[in-house]
């Protein structure tokens, strides 16, 4: 098994984790970078960074590309137009706001998903619409394994 199927596997592992903000347990809760956080985990090693506390709105009011910036740290930038499995896309989800969501990409028979956690639904694996395509504003890869 490649590293990118590791990823896909590890990530659908979380699948039915309830959504909790700041969170990242396997099963327990997770917010949408609590997912990435615990993927990164299992498969690479420690977190790069302690993740500070943070509220579900992202640091909106300030205009700070908070999420954004973690991203460009840590994660291997990547062509928004690839197609690649396991990479970390970074939605921005209204056309004025800042970046506030991140997924993990994946494929069901062929056809482009992503595995991401958010308010009501906990870690899901949803088809990535034209809607939620829409709203990428960075794809990035995870650094090599390390484990």
């Amino acid at each position: 098994m490649n590293f990118q199927e590791k990823i896909v596997e590890e990530a659908r592992r979380w699948i039915g984790t309830p959504y909790r903000q700041q969170a990242s347990a396997c099963g327990a809760g997770a917010d949408c970078l609590g997912l990435v956080r615990g993927v990164w985990r299992n498969l690479i090693g420690a977190e790069p960074e302690t993740i500070p506390p943070y509220t579900d709105d992202w640091a909106e009011p300030t205009g700070e590309e908070v999420l954004l910036a973690g991203a460009l740290r840590w994660l291997i930038p990547k062509s928004l137009h690839a197609t690649d499995d396991a990479d970390i896309v970074v939605f921005r989800m209204r056309n004025a706001g800042i970046a506030k969501h991140l997924a993990i990409t994946a494929r069901l028979n062929d056809h482009p998903t992503i595995i991401h956690s958010y308010t009501n639904h906990g870690v899901v694996e949803t088809s990535l619409s034209r809607p939620w395509h829409n709203r990428i504003v960075g794809r990035f890869e995870f650094p090599q394994e390390r484990k």
